[in-house]
């Protein structure tokens, strides 16, 4: 077995039920969480699917590990997966910049469950993004809007992504194509007269070289800040309000297409969130569960047609950035170098 069965193995446990629930159904089911464990927690037809599932990862991984086949094949599309580095910054962008237009124009504040218009500013802050014009105070501000706005209406915390999303963009700037690079470039051309108009320039070149050692970090904004979200969303959208899960499971009659439990349903799905979260964030397997993510959302446009898609451009684009990056610094992914086979000719030094 490979590693592509893991990210099989999680896709399925998560896929249809990781949208956002409040989106996509208004009843739920009179149960709280303190009573769906209790029934849940003793019931074997539901702890025992679990345990085997965890077990069927834990010996997978151990097998990859020790077997470590198809390494060049790994080693070939992380070099692949390289070459993209330079559109980060761009995909970022994009990533935040067309939900936020999205939701201007839709009558929503960031979350599709939000219904406070504030057009003018979520469509300039999506607009200069998408042009890459002040990229990194355009991300600070939508930064600060976010955070003003989640002590307002916590309900934005379904979209916790754009806080990741936020910080890494303020951290890597407007890349290339942008309307920054270009005018960076006119700038910095000797005898042009925008030269002599831009106040700017010089101190815009000299906190960039300041801050350029700290751009190696963005992977690691980029893990935590998803690893986050997905933590947040499995707990509070499924374990701790199962009646919300459960009436997507009955809304989707998802027990039709996987004959299990709708308490099955719920759990694996929360805890198989939470536990590709925490694998994000301590940066384990990375491009793999990066790659199991993109899976699932694209998984869940499909199975959900209710499920409003601007709610997963921002976690799409975050995870396939993890796609290009790798784990980055901080990333227990650089531990498994020890487990490298010497005599291999592709040095793995960041693991799918």
């Amino acid at each position: 077995m490979t590693l592509v069965s893991v990210v099989l193995f999680v896709t399925a446990l998560t896929a249809s039920a990781k949208a956002h629930e409040e989106y996509v159904v208004d009843d739920e089911r009179d149960v709280t969480a303190t009573e769906f464990l209790a029934d849940a927690l003793v019931d074997p037809a539901v702890v025992g699917p679990l345990i085997v599932g965890a077990a069927g990862v834990v010996a997978v991984v151990a097998g990859y590990l020790f077997v470590r086949p198809l390494q060049r094949d790994i080693g070939a599309f992380r070099s692949a997966m390289r070459e993209y580095t330079d559109y980060v910054p761009w995909l970022l962008r994009i990533s935040l910049g067309i939900p936020l237009i999205g939701a201007g124009f839709s009558g929503y504040f960031i979350s599709p469950a939000l219904e406070v218009d504030l057009r003018l500013l979520q469509v300039t802050l999506g607009f200069l993004l998408l042009f890459g014009l002040g990229t990194r105070i355009v991300a600070l501000a939508g930064l600060v809007a976010y955070l003003v706005g989640v002590f307002r209406w916590p309900t934005l915390l379904l979209q916790l992504e754009f806080v990741g999303g936020f910080v890494a963009i303020a951290l890597i700037g407007s890349g290339r194509p942008s309307a920054d690079h270009v005018l960076q470039r006119v700038a910095g051309t000797t005898g042009t007269a925008y030269r002599r108009l831009d106040p700017i320039h010089e101190r815009s070149r000299s906190f960039r070289e300041r801050i350029g050692t700290t751009e190696r970090y963005l992977p690691t904004v980029v893990r935590v800040g998803l690893g986050v979200t997905f933590i947040f969303l499995g707990a509070t959208q499924k374990i701790l309000q199962p009646g919300l899960a459960l009436g997507v499971v009955d809304r989707y009659d998802l027990t039709a297409v996987v004959p299990a439990s709708p308490e099955l349903w719920v759990l694996g799905a929360g805890l198989a969130e939470v536990a590709l979260g925490i694998a994000l964030i301590v940066g384990l397997f990375t491009r793999a569960t990066a790659a199991a993510a993109v899976a699932m959302f694209t998984l869940t446009l499909f199975a959900l047609p209710d499920d409003p898609v601007l709610a997963h451009v921002a976690l799409f684009g975050m995870a396939s950035v993890l796609l290009i990056t790798g784990g980055g610094p901080f990333a227990l992914d650089n531990r498994l170098e020890r487990f490298e086979n010497p005599t291999t000719d592709t040095r793995i030094d960041e693991h799918l």
